[in-house]
């Protein structure tokens, strides 16, 4: 039919058919299309080379007929040229598509961007953890657009992660809830660096709730567990045996202990000095030896003394491991930790005769270094020592006193580690305070 607006307007599609269509009389290839659902739209109907084409031309509620006849006699006469306006019009919406692609700022994108401009000041642990932590909670929309991730895929994806973590642990342990926190803030802060640089244009990590009460680890030992891991740890292969043991004595970091070095040691045993690439804070740090720590370093020398000497030259001049694993830093914590467990059970059984013996709480080599850190308040410590022994710039050591107050404790953390170490000792051996404690004074 020669088609007009009013008849546009009146046609309707037929039943049983998906579409319509309704060529224009006026104007060779234009057609409207009449879809099942009352929609129209033009279109440029043509064949070439055996095949017909067809080329949109835009709504008919938006495109007059009189421009939809133009439209269609341009199609036409680029045909009429020999060229195939349809193809055309699909090759260049294809190249679009994979330039935009390529162009797209996609969830990896941005992790790895993150990682790549910022996360590289900080420790190189902490980096490869928190990619590692996005990449697996975010596996499914890694190549999604960054932009596309909303605050309701961020919850799903972390109560997936809590729900994973609480299966593998049996459902008793609370480092579900801590992983989840963790790799929020992880999320949240990438993505609070890519807002700053114009990159995305919201945060779908703000203000996600997390049971910070539930991930934090307020663990502390008793006497009687420490003694108990202590003994334990004895029986554990190296170098296991010793990271444990020196967890103990020194209150630091596992992958601080795992990752010492030779360099770092002093040629007495004396003295422990982390740099600044090693450490949370990225500040240099010292640790006193105390002489329990110094025997089980010693015992990883030779005994003779000029061999002792030859070795040590060696070793730091190759930057070797003080605790290597199999292969590179020591990595299979999960392993030995759950061998060290069944070692204090065991032992626990063997005490208790014949009876129930009582349940291993749930604890972790983290609460080491908190058990450290409330053993020297204990023990009358001042607690800007405690801080830095544990080289927190927190606390007393944070904000204008951190600024103006300098002094590096040397000497009294040394003296606050031997007590500690002294009170070890006394445990180990089950009596009261041993002859090597050091007294302190109390902070007033």
């Amino acid at each position: 039919m020669k088609l007009t607006e009013r008849k546009i307007e009146k046609l309707a599609p037929e039943r049983g058919r998906k579409d319509r269509l309704v060529f224009d009389d006026a104007q060779r290839g234009l057609a409207v299309r009449v879809t099942a659902g009352g929609g129209r739209t033009y279109l440029c109907q043509y064949t070439l080379h055996g095949h017909k084409w067809r080329v949109p031309l835009g709504a008919c509620s938006a495109v007059s007929l009189s421009k939809a006849r133009e439209a269609a006699a341009a199609v036409m006469g680029d045909v009429a040229k020999g060229r195939n306006p349809a193809a055309e019009r699909k090759e260049a919406a294809l190249a679009e598509r994979a330039r935009r692609r390529r162009n797209l700022l996609t969830l990896r994108v941005l992790i790895d961007d993150w990682n790549r401009l910022h996360l590289v000041a900080r420790r190189p642990s902490y980096a490869a953890e928190a990619v590692r932590a996005l990449h697996s909670a975010f596996v499914d929309h890694l190549d999604d657009a960054a932009e596309d991730l909303d605050r309701a895929a961020v919850v799903r994806a972390l109560d997936t992660l809590t729900r994973r973590r609480k299966r593998k642990e049996g459902g008793t342990k609370p480092k579900g809830a801590a992983m989840t926190g963790r790799t929020a803030a992880y999320g949240r802060a990438a993505f609070a660096w890519a807002v700053k640089r114009g990159a995305v244009h919201a945060n779908p990590f703000a203000a996600i709730p997390i049971d910070k009460a539930i991930a934090k680890r307020e663990r502390v030992l008793s006497d009687q567990e420490l003694a108990e891991i202590w003994r334990a740890a004895g029986d554990a292969a190296a170098p296991y045996s010793t990271i444990v043991r020196l967890l103990i004595l020194t209150g630091q970091r596992r992958g601080e202990v795992a990752g010492m070095v030779w360099t770092e040691i002093s040629d007495d045993l004396r003295t422990w000095t982390m740099p600044g690439e090693r450490t949370k804070n990225g500040a240099p740090h010292m640790t006193p030896v105390s002489a329990p720590a110094r025997d089980l370093i010693k015992a990883l020398l030779p005994q003779d003394a000029n061999e002792s000497k030859r070795v040590l030259r060696e070793w730091r001049a190759n930057g070797a491991l003080v605790l290597p694993g199999a292969v590179g830093t020591f990595g299979g914590w999960s392993k030995a930790k759950r061998m060290l467990d069944k070692t204090i059970m065991d032992a626990r059984a063997k005490a208790a005769n014949g009876e129930k013996p009582a349940p291993l709480e749930p604890w972790s080599l983290h609460d080491l270094r908190r058990t450290t850190a409330t053993g020297l308040q204990r023990l009358g410590v001042r607690l800007e020592v405690t801080e830095g022994v544990l080289n927190h710039i927190s606390g007393s050591r944070g904000g204008v006193a951190g600024v103006y107050q300098r002094h590096d404790w040397a000497t009294e953390k040394r003296a606050a580690l031997d007590a500690w170490a002294g009170h070890v000792s006394s445990m180990i051996e089950g009596g009261g305070a041993g002859d090597n404690v050091v007294t302190l004074a109390r902070a007033g």
